[in-house]
């Protein structure tokens, strides 16, 4: 009988601002044409590091991610500062995985050398797209040619390589993205993370959406496209081993993996989310979102911390649900019932079985099947009831 795998710790620290703000993007983002003061910001980042580590006091941090916003747009001794500020308030293991998020318009080889130099290891590149016509229509302000100079640099600068695409862009066909994603894996590395393009409240999109001015795949079109995207990966060594995430073995995202498989993590920055057990009870925390507000709350009270809820062992279950069945390892039935205080309901969990939305892998763990994976938040809805 193999034992529950433990998630490890991770921190978070989000940089909240980008050259320009992607109509698509819900993420906390700000554009400031006037400049950042880095140096201010980075000694709050420091400080809410310290904070964040007086509440869960000697950890070993198996990862960090530096996320945005577009933390390329960095200086790297910035991103020096903010690494040590860690290393400082916790153990870091030394094989630690420590990413950072980069646009290929932001790429710099002196400046990739300066990041690799400060201790990060594993970049991810938000390549989005692999032809010029839908990368403008999706507002990024790279072009393919600049993505592929990035991912050349990155290769050469970095143990380990991710980047992003999207489908089920406007007017994509099949063939279309059939074609793009063997472009893309003709250059990938151990790690492609490939999103479908979902129309988010407060956006750009959702605005032209609403007026009839956008037209996505319909939802057939969009399984036909889900089903290559696991067909092709799958074919050539990267299967998904979340529902929009493929690696090769041993090339997945650990960092994510602590969000997956529930694990703690420390959100550092404006509008960082985390999770952290203190006292034996899991705290969801959440920082202040606009940068500034979050700047002056840690320089007058030493943390930006807007929210900091107590989950009761249900909502942890909830969220274990939700966050490990996008796992094609599924969730340990084990560790479910240590964290939400009960099991799942054998009548229930066997009715999704029968209508094939769920598998059981072994006695210890269950998975959505990729049928299940489409209605996640139904499935989790009915085993959580």
């Amino acid at each position: 009988m193999t034992a529950p795998i433990e998630p490890g710790f991770g921190v978070y620290v989000h940089w909240p601002f980008c050259a320009a703000k992607c109509p698509y993007c819900d993420f906390n983002s700000h554009v400031r044409h006037q400049g950042v003061d880095q140096e201010r910001f980075a000694k709050a980042f420091v400080t809410e590091i310290k904070t964040m580590a007086a509440k869960s006091p000697g950890k070993t941090v198996d990862s960090i991610f530096l996320g945005g916003g577009t933390p390329s747009l960095m200086d790297p001794k910035t991103v020096g500062i903010i690494l040590d500020a860690i290393g400082a308030a916790w153990n870091v293991a030394p094989d630690a995985e420590i990413s950072m998020e980069a646009n290929p318009s932001s790429v710099e080889a002196e400046r990739f050398r300066g990041y690799r130099a400060a201790g990060v290891n594993r970049v991810s590149l938000g390549v989005q797209a692999l032809n010029d016509g839908d990368l403008k229509a999706l507002g990024r302000v790279h072009n393919v040619e600049e993505a592929m100079r990035a991912i050349d640099i990155a290769r050469a600068t970095f143990p380990r390589l991710s980047f992003d695409l999207i489908y089920a862009r406007p007017g994509q066909t099949p063939d279309m993205w059939r074609a793009e994603l063997m472009q893309a894996l003709e250059r990938a590395s151990d790690h492609m993370s490939l999103y479908q393009l979902t129309i988010e409240p407060g956006t750009m999109f959702e605005k032209l959406y609403a007026a009839g001015k956008l037209v996505i795949p319909d939802e057939d079109t969009a399984a036909t496209l889900f089903e290559i995207t696991q067909e092709v990966c799958d074919k050539h060594g990267r299967p998904a081993y979340e529902i929009s995430n493929h690696a090769v073995p041993g090339g997945e995202c650990r960092h994510n993996l602590v969000y997956w498989r529930y694990g703690e993590y420390a959100g550092i920055g404006p509008g960082a989310h985390g999770r952290l057990i203190i006292d034996g009870k899991r705290h969801a925390t959440a920082t202040t979102l606009l940068p500034e507000t979050w700047l002056g709350r840690v320089e007058s009270w030493g943390d930006g911390i807007e929210t900091d809820d107590i989950l009761t062992p249900e909502e942890s279950g909830d969220e274990m649900l939700l966050m490990g069945l996008r796992l094609t390892e599924g969730i340990d039935l084990r560790r479910y019932k240590a964290i939400a205080g009960r099991t799942l309901d054998p009548r229930r969990m066997a009715d999704l079985i029968e209508h094939g939305m769920v598998e059981q892998i072994d006695e210890n763990r269950i998975r959505a099947t990729r049928s299940g994976s489409f209605v996640l938040d139904a499935v989790v809805a009915d085993l959580a009831a």
